[in-house]
């Protein structure tokens, strides 16, 4: 299949530009939240696009600043400016509550996003996380790192990490880890404010399937659904990870 060229969204005063795919579609739209240096173009986001057009749905995926297709460079960003490059994008793309499927940091994105549009005309319609890093900045991070990589980070600005998933290191910016702080959520009661779904494996490296749990036992005011997959790791990205995320996706938007 021929590869879609992106739109654009202007975003902040820079007029930094965020890359985005928009299929046009029946009920509530369904918005795809990557993870932490992935894009709108990798294996789940094009799988849900499949989803999405066997069954007539609206669908927004985009590209965070710094990641994929959008400008920007990715060491220069926090997660801050990524949440707010979610809220543009739904406030501007989303005619009515959206399901909001956050894979990885795009999962803590989500909640957070979910936090921002409560009571609002977007509040979402439900949310599917996948491998949902809360917190991850701080208790995936830097609560497990040892103190010659915390100095280098505290003293040089940025610690090169080497990536599983890619042959560039990864940048950990202390501004990163500093603003990850003005959003925890294990503090207290996380509120959705709509039905959840959450896909974990279980052999997963990167996310431990306990903070799933975790996860679960802070949305105590909403209903949620928890589906451990054995010997699943973080990405759930072979044939019967994604025949299971669409299924949940369905499950969700067949509600709205």
């Amino acid at each position: 299949m021929e590869r879609q060229p992106p739109q654009w969204l202007e975003v902040g005063e820079t007029s930094r530009r965020l890359a985005f795919l928009m299929q046009e579609g029946e009920g509530a739209p369904v918005v795809w939240l990557g993870g932490f240096r992935s894009d709108m173009r990798a294996t789940k986001a094009e799988a849900l696009a499949e989803w999405a057009r066997d069954n007539g749905r609206a669908y927004l995926r985009f590209d965070y600043g710094g990641h994929g297709e959008s400008d920007g460079d990715f060491g220069a960003f926090t997660l801050s400016d990524w949440l707010g490059d979610a809220l543009a994008m739904i406030e501007s793309r989303c005619r009515r509550p959206p399901v909001l499927v956050g894979s990885s940091m795009g999962g803590w994105i989500a909640l957070l996003a979910a936090r921002r549009l409560f009571g609002t005309p977007l509040q979402p319609a439900g949310l599917v996380l996948i491998a949902p890093a809360v917190d991850f900045s701080e208790e995936l991070m830097w609560a497990q790192m040892p103190d010659s990589i915390r100095r280098t980070i505290l003293d040089k600005g940025v610690w090169l990490r080497p990536s599983d998933y890619s042959p560039e290191p990864t940048p950990i910016t202390r501004a990163l880890i500093e603003d990850g702080r003005r959003h925890l959520m294990f503090g207290g009661e996380i509120r959705a404010g709509c039905p959840v779904h959450i896909l974990q494996g279980m052999r997963d490296p990167d996310v431990p399937w306990r903070q799933a749990i975790k996860l679960v036992e802070h949305l105590s005011g909403d209903p949620v659904v928890l589906t451990l997959v054995k010997d699943g790791d973080h990405r759930l990205s072979t044939p019967a990870d994604i025949a299971r995320l669409q299924a949940a996706v369905a499950s969700v938007a067949a509600t709205t």
